[in-house]
């Protein structure tokens, strides 16, 4: 049988011919983590009350969902797949659970069989995709109106506010004696296990062979169809819980929770280095991705900017990194090219010096 290795694309080891020290420090990863720190020391001497306890608690509060969501996130667009319905299902996990609850059922209950729908709702997505063979965008187009017209037409215009105090005070709660919310624990257990999953694992390297060459890693041997279904399932759990955790940090379910988060989450993955095209990307750099936005943004709220220039912000940063990308790639074949040249004109030249000294 042909081996995974045969099949892969050559640039998907061509970076391993540089030293190990340069591998590691001169990437797009390092470059966003060394911008987020860079981003955190002016802010710190620039703005206004950043560096009190209280900003950095609602910093992380806000950005929770975002980095919840942008780890299955990211193993969907390593596949060159993409899923746009995350934050109709985090509302629709939402209105689930403020409907679950206010009919009687004990919370955790609720939250269980909401974060149940939000798997179905990927698994929705994940068979659109891989068993019917729609494009991953028109479908999660379709599934985003869906889902939100779903959640939006349970509750109309109203919002549920009622949850227990226990479980609402558990989502605002800090770690004690510190300033970092509750959430951040489940989140570290996720990023470790998505972690492992992606770069220690015979699946993690699947996602990337089939990100740069499907047909190649259909050839050996591996269920592209059932990995990208898995991968919906994953990102509708996660939006699920995501959308759980939303709900009981806001006291509020509503049908437009979550409107437009999936462009953040999107912007985040892709920022932190994460190929559009598929097959590159680390999760490292999502969560500095993630955590860049969230900074940047809550320091320029409190230097009195307002959000519809924060959204541009956000925008550019997008753009930039799509066309950064496209660009380093362009620049990495320029140069192949002109090393191949000069190798060709070389072997020439040798051989015409063989040919005159014979």
């Amino acid at each position: 049988m042909t081996t995974l290795t045969e099949n892969l694309p050559t640039r998907d080891y061509k970076p391993h011919a540089r030293p190990a020290w340069r591998r590691v420090l001169l990437t797009r990863e390092s470059a966003i983590i060394a911008l987020l720190v860079l981003v955190i020391i002016v802010a710190l001497a620039t703005v206004r009350n950043f560096d009190s306890p209280l900003t950095v608690t609602y910093l992380l509060r806000d950005v929770a969902p975002i980095l919840l969501i942008a780890l299955p996130m990211t193993l969907i667009i390593i596949t060159e797949e993409i899923d746009l319905s995350v934050a109709s299902v985090v509302g629709l996990s939402s209105v689930m659970t403020g409907i679950l609850t206010q009919a009687g059922l004990p919370f955790p209950i609720a939250a269980i069989l909401a974060i149940l729908v939000g798997t179905v709702a990927g698994a929705i997505n994940g068979f659109l995709v891989t068993v019917v063979g729609l494009p991953s965008l028109a479908v999660t187009i379709g599934t985003l109106a869906l889902f939100r017209g779903i959640a939006v037409g349970l509750l109309g215009t109203t919002a549920i506010t009622d949850f227990p105090e226990e479980w609402t005070d558990l989502a605002k709660a800090n770690i004690p004696g510190t300033p970092i919310p509750v959430i951040i624990i489940p989140f570290v257990i996720f990023a470790i296990l998505f972690a492992i999953l992606l770069h220690f694992t015979p699946f993690g390297r699947s996602l990337y062979a089939i990100g740069l060459n499907k047909e190649a890693a259909q050839f050996s041997g591996i269920d592209v169809g059932r990995t990208k279904f898995l991968l919906f399932v994953m990102s509708g759990a996660m939006s699920g819980f995501a959308g759980v955790y939303f709900t009981l940090l806001y006291s509020n379910a509503r049908g437009d929770n979550a409107m437009g988060m999936e462009l953040q989450i999107i912007a985040a993955v892709l920022l932190g280095g994460v190929s559009i095209f598929g097959g590159r990307g680390a999760l490292h750099g999502v969560i500095a991705g993630v955590l860049l936005i969230g900074t940047l943004g809550s320091a320029l709220r409190l230097a009195g900017v307002t959000s519809d220039i924060i959204n541009v912000i956000t925008g550019i940063l997008l753009i930039l990194s799509v066309v950064s990308a496209s660009l380093l790639a362009w620049l990495h074949q320029r140069q192949a090219a002109a090393i191949g040249r000069r190798k060709g004109r070389r072997s020439a030249e040798r051989a015409a010096a063989g040919s005159l000294a014979q």
